[in-house]
């Protein structure tokens, strides 16, 4: 597990879509000055955005092709992109070297696309950009692949637990801050209210699963020199990993859940039939966008850890990266510059209800008290953690070794020895470049 640095982390997580506002004005302005003077009339920067992030994109993106045809005399192009299609988009791109000039990568993808030799490094162009420093480090590490920046930091979110004040309320239960609260106040919430789902355990959602595994002490896998080694099946993993899928065992969860993705739990959170899951910073608003009746009847609280304190939480996000087929390198990182700093970094924050990847556009939100964004903001500052920096990452999650574990687990059809003894082993040949 890679723990993020207290002070960058903490100016990172916080963001709620309200408080990003405040710091619209501060940071860097996109760097105007240096944009217009590219002289690239008549060219195109073609681009590729991953869809679904944004409800207003279109109309962002609007905004976003006038200025940047101002600033550099060039067009843009934008292309929206299924997130479950993009993976196999890119792969087939870069085989036949048709790959966009800019695109949006997920952070587990990025060291993949640099090991392929898809990318252009960035760190000459952040470090006289004057950036250096001011980006948020967790990211940027994600970003990060033998030695140079291939992902400049864009966005970035983080999970907490989400529980439904009314339900609490009618159990009489509060927030847990430790795993035995956390099981008594889901085994109240089941005995006062048995139609509630006390806690929702997601079978087919990978980034709720690890708090679990970090949370006892265990991790995902460890790297010694160039071998990986995956740890799901160490004693630590497994304690996590029986607390969380022994919930659904003693019929806290839903039978159902095996098979939810994270939307599914956040259609049965946001129909109010939920009393707590682990759930993304941007959530809220989709929420109370799926059920108007929601709103001011949850909050959040970082998950507990095992005997107090907070269980390390995914630190989720994009990139924006450079492909080497870009013929204007120059004007290339003009956008993603424009993109990840000063006003439009704020408003793509505020509309998506993500957080800037610039750290100085988020630091006023370090004092908010508002519950939908201080618990959020905690478990970053002291609980942001991030999954293998492997190119081979994005092999584990196509192959969905976690979530088959998750699953075999919740069916009954094996134990949470064998099945995590499997995924290590799944995992260990996917991260050392097997198949």
């Amino acid at each position: 597990m890679k723990r993020i640095d207290s002070h960058r982390a903490a100016v990172a997580a916080a963001g709620a879509v309200a408080m990003l506002a405040v710091a619209g004005c501060s940071g860097s302005d996109g760097g105007d000055a240096e944009q217009g003077a590219t002289g690239a009339e008549g060219q195109t920067l073609d681009v590729w955005i991953m869809q679904g992030t944004n409800p207003s994109a279109d109309e962002f993106f609007d905004g976003v092709a006038t200025a940047f045809t101002e600033q550099t005399g060039a067009e843009l192009n934008v292309e929206f992109v299924e997130w479950g299609d993009a993976h196999d988009r890119f792969v087939t791109s870069i085989a036949g070297g048709t790959t966009p000039d800019v695109a949006e990568t997920g952070t587990t993808w990025t060291p993949e696309f640099a090991d392929a030799g898809a990318l252009a490094p960035l760190g000459d162009y952040v470090s006289d950009a004057g950036l250096d420093g001011d980006l948020v480090e967790g990211l940027v590490d994600a970003g990060t692949y033998d030695g140079d920046l291939y992902g400049m930091p864009w966005y970035a979110g983080v999970r907490s637990l989400v529980y439904n004040t009314e339900i609490f309320e009618q159990a009489g239960v509060e927030p847990p801050t430790t795993w035995d609260e956390l099981e008594q106040a889901a085994r109240t919430i089941k005995q006062e209210l048995p139609d509630t789902i006390a806690v929702a355990v997601p079978g087919d959602a990978e980034f709720t699963v690890y708090p679990w595994i970090w949370g006892s002490g265990g991790q995902i896998a460890s790297q010694d020199g160039e071998t990986w080694t995956s740890e799901l099946d160490s004693p630590a993993s497994q304690e996590g990993l029986e607390f969380w899928t022994g919930l659904a065992e003693d019929g806290l969860s839903s039978a159902g859940a095996t098979t939810w993705r994270e939307t599914d739990v956040l259609d049965a959170f946001a129909a109010g039939d939920v009393g707590m899951a682990v759930m993304g910073s941007w959530t809220p608003g989709a929420i109370v966008e799926a059920n108007a009746d929601m709103e001011g009847k949850f909050a959040a609280v970082p998950i507990p850890g095992q005997d107090g304190g907070i269980a390390p939480s995914v630190l989720g996000g994009s990139h924006l990266s450079m492909f080497s087929t870009a013929e204007n390198q120059d004007l290339a990182f003009a956008f993603i510059e424009m993109m990840t700093t000063g006003e439009f970094a704020t408003q793509w924050g505020e509309q998506a209800g993500y957080f800037p990847g610039q750290t100085s556009l988020l630091e006023e939100t370090l004092d908010s008290t508002d519950p939908l964004v201080a618990p959020f903001a905690q478990q970053f500052v002291e609980g942001g953690a991030s999954v293998p920096v492997s190119p081979d990452f994005g092999a584990v999650q196509a192959k969905a070794t976690t979530s088959t574990m998750m699953q075999s687990i919740l069916s009954g059809n094996a134990d949470v020895a064998t099945a995590s003894s499997s995924a290590a082993e799944e995992m260990t040949n996917l991260l050392n470049g097997g198949s």
